[in-house]
């Protein structure tokens, strides 16, 4: 299946140690070699990169690891086709405008026979279950909420209704965000860590890359790393449970929802 890397923070941070390990993944350490994306958030705006190409031989991922952009919420994804040929429209995340804001989704997993019926006011480009799924969650959220974006209470509680009525259908680990906050559910596997003060040194696990993070960060950041695999050899990271939600805001898990 897929993999997915999602980071949010309390200060604009880039993401090129994290993702340089998880793009390796994509064709050179591991089998996702089907495409990736990623997203990253900017004040009411989105920096969105897809390609079709592996990772790990991609140019537009090589520009991401030169290109230290800076965001507080970012998803990333490399892509094992189980849905959806091998081409551009069906690679994650996907992106949609709601509420006068864009939300960016991504999805590891096989949901079956999973046909929900569509109105319209958010369709797929593609043809995977995934960016069907996002499509569902957009439009039962404003049939739900209307015209108004909810406080963040309620979106909770609904997302992690509507969560658990897609997993029904099979895999579903799944992130979301809207710039503010960053939605997680786990159906098998995710992990998260987060780092903050006093910095310590870290090893990705699938280069040879190091990075002593307290000449590289103020005392007062907060950096929330969510992956599907830990991404470093030397750090506690902590896995979710089946079925178990969290909620990121400003570097820290700001809501856990048990399956």
């Amino acid at each position: 299946m897929c993999q997915l890397l999602g980071m949010n923070c309390n200060t604009p941070t880039d993401i090129v140690f994290s993702f340089t390990g998880f793009a390796t993944r994509g064709g050179r350490t591991d089998e996702h070699k089907d495409g990736w994306g990623i997203a990253f958030f900017e004040g009411n705006g989105v920096r969105h990169f897809v390609d079709h190409q592996p990772a790990v031989s991609s140019p537009v991922a090589d520009l991401i690891k030169r290109l230290p952009i800076q965001s507080k919420n970012v998803i990333a994804h490399i892509r094992k086709a189980t849905q959806g040929e091998v081409m551009l429209e069906n690679c994650h995340p996907f992106v949609r405008e709601c509420w006068g804001r864009y939300w960016v989704f991504a999805h590891n997993g096989d949901l079956k026979e999973f046909a929900p019926e569509l109105d319209g006011s958010f369709l797929p480009v593609g043809t995977t279950d995934s960016e069907r799924a996002f499509c569902y969650i957009l439009q039962q959220m404003r049939h739900r909420f209307g015209r108004t974006l909810p406080a963040l209470p309620e979106l909770t509680s609904f997302l992690r209704g509507i969560a658990s009525e897609i997993a029904a259908y099979g895999t579903f680990n799944m992130m979301l965000s809207n710039g503010e906050a960053l939605f997680t559910h786990c159906s098998t596997k995710l992990h998260y860590i987060i780092r903050q003060y006093p910095f310590t040194t870290a090893n990705l696990s699938d280069e040879q890359v190091t990075v002593d993070f307290a000449e590289v960060t103020t005392p007062d950041d907060r950096v929330a790393v969510i992956v599907t695999e830990p991404l470093t050899s030397d750090e506690i990271w902590t896995q979710f449970s089946p079925g178990e939600m969290k909620v990121f805001v400003d570097g820290k898990v700001l809501a856990e929802l048990p399956a």
